[in-house]
């Protein structure tokens, strides 16, 4: 018997601004979809998200949910303003007695429940709603970037509880390696248009090229078709008039059509443009050591940089990636050690927090108003590696209207902001580029053009970056630090990098040791040494929940032992068995959790 769709969108138009977003719009979301939804930035994706979510209304269209059937949202700006915490607010809808289910997730995501609303951070928000999402384990998941603001070690732990979820997703992301990994369906928005590919990402690039190939030979066979009928018009009609105004009509039909097609937006116009030759070695760093309070960044930490290298920095979030980038190019002085740097250098920064850009300008005059971009006496001009050219030209490059040209940077999204940040960073010459999160919003056709000017670019790149896929199409030497000032240097990408570190010792992928043999309850405290504030807080509070944990248990198994249970409340039975699954996992790793705690303490 086929199951009910989760959710179904049917004939869905929307118009913003006087632009059609879409038109008449159809598709389902069957239970175990597992769905990558792509598309250019700014073509939809998000909207169409919020339409399924049942925020945004469509114009005209119906959305069915079917009785009893959850949709849950990663909100991207969740509203915090009545909760004291990020765990109150990410435990807000869990029922009473399943806070355990906000711990498991919040270990996984390396995120901190007891953090104030108050002094959290854009990305803590963001792992705190998607926090929110996994405890509470809707039927549908609407998974809205994901991992933007997570690192390595985290991405991978949500890909594994994605990967073993029987919950049904449809997940937006940059990240490639993400997407292969994790979906079985595609649905492709381009100029208003869904379509649907029942396979996953691995496949959606060759996809995508085979119909614009084929949209591009329909176009030409219907420009051969209107010029042969536009020279029958000119050359034949006048003695045929009154027979032949049917093909005439047909004819400005043909134009009607061929006007209506909407063509595809093209790719923006990035160009690297190299500085003066630098010195064959940009970096000398020797024994390099830095640290804040008692908080180690680095330990002795040598690299040479020749020029042409491409060196990705990888490691926890909290580590100290961009203190170290700060350091070896002499921003930052090392407590000991020496930074010599090469000679004619000249830096261009790509910052992962955007402080180049002025949110409450312009977009015209974020680039005008620039010291490094504006051309002398003139307001309407940008300074392009040494060539003035026209400031909505210059945008054109990079995918802007003229519309926007004038509109606040505020207004725009995460995708276009990164956008008009590498547009700065490409007017000037260079020959040590620093780019810190670079791919953060980028979509993937911007991802693959910004990789290939990195190829073609005959300076010298460092780089820090939570995309896996990225990072091995990039580097030629992945730098991963690993905590506790451990810093080691690696020849090739992320793979390159997997496949050489030291296992058991490197905590970046570490797992959580098992207990070697069954230990009693425990009932203990925290000791002041080895801990840290949360650990401490962590261990006070695990006895209680793994009575708990224990209490439910009891419950659930004597419910379970009613041998007609199944037959008479087949429902109830089902829901009883994997919550008692769900209880020995989670009393199982809260165990083992104390017992590393109550170690180290």
């Amino acid at each position: 018997m086929a199951r009910a769709p989760l959710l179904q969108l049917s004939g869905i138009s929307l118009t913003f601004g006087g632009n059609p977003v879409f038109d008449e719009l159809s598709l389902t979301v069957q239970p175990g979809d597992r769905i990558a939804l792509v598309g250019r930035n700014g073509s939809g994706k998000s909207t169409l998200m919020k339409v399924m979510a049942g925020l945004v209304e469509p114009d005209r269209g119906i959305r069915v949910v079917p009785p009893g059937v959850t949709v849950g949202y990663m909100e991207q700006e969740p509203d915090l303003s009545r909760f004291a915490t990020l765990g109150d607010f990410a435990a807000s809808a869990l029922p009473e007695g399943q806070d355990y289910r906000l711990a498991v997730v919040a270990e996984g995501l390396k995120f901190n429940p007891e953090t104030p609303v108050a002094t959290a951070s854009g990305g803590e928000r963001r792992r705190a709603a998607l926090a929110k999402l996994l405890a509470e384990a809707p039927e549908l998941m609407l998974l809205d970037e994901p991992t933007n603001h997570l690192d390595i070690q985290a991405i991978e732990w949500l890909e594994a509880e994605l990967s073993t979820t029987r919950t049904a997703f449809v997940l937006i992301s940059h990240d490639r390696a993400f997407l292969r990994a994790l979906s079985q369906a595609t649905l492709w928005i381009d100029r208003g248009e869904v379509r649907r590919r029942d396979a996953g990402f691995e496949g959606f690039e060759d996809w995508r090229e085979t119909v614009w190939a084929e949209e591009d030979d329909a176009r030409h066979k219907l420009d051969r078709k209107i010029k042969h009928e536009a020279k029958w018009a000119v050359e034949g009609i006048s003695a045929r008039r009154k027979r032949n105004m049917g093909r005439v009509r047909a004819l400005q039909q043909l134009r009607a059509d061929r006007k209506a097609q909407i063509r595809r937006q093209g790719t923006a116009a990035f160009a690297l443009e190299s500085g003066p030759t630098s010195g064959k070695k940009v970096i000398e760093a020797l024994g390099l050591t830095k640290s804040y309070g008692d908080k180690p960044i680095v330990k002795g930490f040598d690299l040479r940089v020749l020029r042409g290298d491409r060196v990705a920095f990888v490691g926890p979030n909290g580590v100290g990636k961009t203190t170290l980038l700060k350091m070896l190019t002499g921003e930052v002085q090392p407590d000991a050690g020496t930074v010599t740097l090469g000679t004619n250098l000249e830096i261009a920064v790509f910052d992962q927090t955007r402080t180049r850009l002025d949110l409450d300008a312009s977009l015209w005059d974020n680039l005008t108003v620039d010291p490094l971009m504006r051309v002398s006496g003139a307001s309407d001009q940008v300074m392009v590696r040494g060539t003035a050219k026209h400031v909505v030209a210059y945008l054109k490059d990079f995918l802007f209207d003229e519309a926007q040209a004038r509109a606040p940077v505020r207004s725009l999204s995460g995708g276009e902001r990164a956008r008009l940040l590498l547009a700065k960073l490409m007017a000037q010459p260079s020959n040590l580029l620093i780019l810190d999160e670079p791919t953060n919003d980028l979509d993937v056709e911007t991802l693959d053009l910004l990789q290939d000017i990195l190829g073609d670019y005959d300076g010298t790149v460092l780089v820090v970056s939570h995309d896996r896929d990225f990072i091995d199409r990039v580097a030629t030497t992945t730098v991963a630090m690993e905590g506790e000032g451990r810093v080691q240097a690696y020849p090739g990408g992320w793979s390159d990098y997997a496949a050489q570190r030291p296992q058991p010792e490197d905590d970046i992928a570490k797992p959580i040791a098992k207990p070697s043999a069954p230990t009693a309850r425990p009932e203990a405290t925290a000791k002041a040494s080895g801990l840290s504030f949360t650990e401490k807080k962590r261990l006070e509070d695990l006895p209680n929940l793994i009575a708990k944990l224990e209490s439910e248990i009891g419950k659930l198994s004597t419910l379970l032992a009613d041998p007609d249970l199944f037959t008479r409340e087949p429902v109830k039975f089902r829901k009883a068995t994997e919550a008692m699954t769900d209880r020995q996992t989670a009393l199982e790793a809260a165990e083992t959790e104390w017992l590393d705690l109550a170690d180290r303490a």
